[in-house]
């Protein structure tokens, strides 16, 4: 049986491990992996560059969108870029995409954080079908757990990080073998709900009024409070005062 070809894309940790999956098991998988686009986020370990361990198994990079070449699968995980019309149909048989949060409720960026900003109790990680929309293809599987009280932002991200890496594992044989079943988001978002966040809105997030109540300020530190990045904030005057994350026993 002749192999089917995949292009991989993807980006920060999540995206190295499944990749390295992929690699590992191209002989059970019965495919080829013929090419990676990446921007290799510098913000995350760089033992983990895409680009590397495409290198060391010879899976060429690709530049651009438009140099992507046809294949049977696109597999995208974490990947930074928009994918036009033209770009998905260069999948002669299915494109998907593993979004880190349940959907439809949290397509787009910083879902994490809008999940403890909404005080949410259940949170996910989601397989779909690729579309020109964000993160809104048909849903192949998913898996979603329970939200921990008073959970912060980046171990939100680690559970979800978990979820998401099994998922991908369990099903990655009958996905691309064609063993599965799609629901479409816009049957679930009565009963689920929707939304759709970008990147920039991060900056708003973070920034705290002290006029809130508690709780609402509790919930935004908690939101936006990641190591590596700038941390949630406010203004007294024209200076920026800092929140740490021992904040409250500090009071």
């Amino acid at each position: 049986m002749q192999k089917q070809s995949l292009i991989f894309l993807g980006s920060k940790p999540i995206g190295y491990h499944c990749l390295n999956y992929l690699i590992e098991h191209q002989e059970e998988l019965n495919i080829s992996i013929d090419g990676l686009l990446t921007n290799d986020n510098a913000r995350f370990d760089q033992s983990l560059s895409l680009k590397k361990l495409a290198a060391d198994h010879t899976i060429p990079i690709i530049s651009s969108m438009d140099e992507m070449p046809t294949c049977d699968i696109i597999y995208s995980v974490q990947y930074h870029e928009i994918l036009k019309q033209q770009h998905i149909a260069k999948a002669r048989i299915n494109a998907f995409n593993l979004h880190m949060a349940p959907l439809p409720e949290y397509r787009g960026c910083n879902q994490f954080s809008f999940a403890i900003i909404d005080a949410k109790k259940e949170f996910g990680t989601t397989i779909h079908i690729l579309d020109h929309r964000i993160d809104h293809g048909d849903i192949v599987v998913e898996k979603r757990f329970s939200i921990p009280n008073d959970c912060w932002v980046d171990e939100l991200y680690s559970l979800t990080y978990e979820a998401s890496l099994s998922l991908f594992q369990e099903s990655v044989y009958e996905l691309l073998n064609g063993n599965f079943s799609t629901i479409s988001q816009q049957s679930l978002e009565g009963a689920r709900g929707t939304s759709l966040h970008y990147r920039s809105e991060i900056n708003d997030i973070k920034r705290i009024r002290l006029d809130w109540d508690h709780a609402k300020i509790e919930r935004h530190i908690r939101a936006t409070y990641m190591p590596g990045f700038e941390p949630p904030y406010t203004m007294i005057g024209n200076e920026k005062i800092y929140f740490s994350k021992t904040w409250q026993h500090q009071q």
